[in-house]
């Protein structure tokens, strides 16, 4: 991967930040998912999860100790962050082995559930003493597809949502979930020899773009309508896996 500056993919790479960064300020979350879900478009999953890794365990650490919950969250979601680990390094060939062309499939397909669940606001709740083997089923699996597309909203997302947590507790408790997961994952891609110094640049332009994004979706986030703004990007999110699941299907069967 070209080190310049003014290499185009960079310019793409800055941009593709840029927004999802500023998805992330502005409700909160999404960054990954987005960031994910465009790279896609460009070039194989395991190296869009290389440049997007480390600006996502930067962002999460942050989010991870802004706020008082924290031990609360790792007394109820102990059984989750451990699983999902497990999940990701059991799967830790899927992203790069000779499945790995249907990664870009399965992450279509993840990102239109996403936008579907979002869109129906679909709640499910779990009952308090059946939270440490569901969050371990549930970790399990999303670890697994973590591995797979390095996406891991599904099922953890709808699961955190269906045990109850406040609303700063659970955009805390997210921080520390996407941590965990991802520094699982990085584990993984520098085993697999894509963590190096070639992803340094991109990395580095994505972080920093990312928090510039950020910073511009927290300073617009009190003039917008943050339910309107989710709605229209969970639209987005829609048609961009639709996009990608059919896009790699034809290029495969075509």
């Amino acid at each position: 991967m070209s080190s310049s500056l003014s290499d185009p993919l960079l310019m793409i790479i800055a941009a593709v930040f840029l927004l999802a960064g500023f998805v992330k300020g502005t409700i909160g979350m999404g960054l990954p998912t987005v960031a994910m879900g465009l790279l896609a478009t460009r070039m194989a999953p395991a190296h869009a999860l290389a440049i997007v890794i480390v600006p996502a365990i930067v962002t999460n650490i942050w989010q991870t100790f802004v706020g008082p919950y924290l031990r609360d969250i790792m007394r109820r979601l102990w059984p989750l962050l451990i699983c999902t680990v497990l999940g990701v390094w059991a799967g830790g060939g899927l992203l790069t082995g000779p499945y790995a062309r249907y990664g870009t499939i399965v992450l279509g397909i993840l990102l239109v559930i996403y936008a579907i669940l979002g869109l129906s606001k679909v709640r499910f709740t779990v009952r308090r003493e059946n939270e440490s083997w569901v969050g371990a089923i549930v970790g399990v699996i999303t670890g697994v597809i973590s591995a797979a597309t390095g996406v891991q909203v599904i099922p953890s997302m709808p699961f955190m949502q269906a045990i109850g947590m406040e609303k700063d507790e659970l955009i805390q408790a997210l921080g520390v979930f996407f941590t965990t997961a991802t520094v699982a994952q990085a584990y993984n891609l520098t085993g697999a020899g894509l963590l190096n110094t070639s992803t340094m640049i991109p990395g580095t332009v994505g972080m920093v773009a990312a928090f510039a994004g950020m910073y511009i979706g927290q300073l617009v986030r009190s003039r917008m309508d943050a339910d309107t703004f989710r709605r229209w990007f969970l639209i987005a999110m829609l048609f961009l896996g639709i996009y990608l699941a059919g896009e790699m299907v034809v290029r495969i069967h075509g």
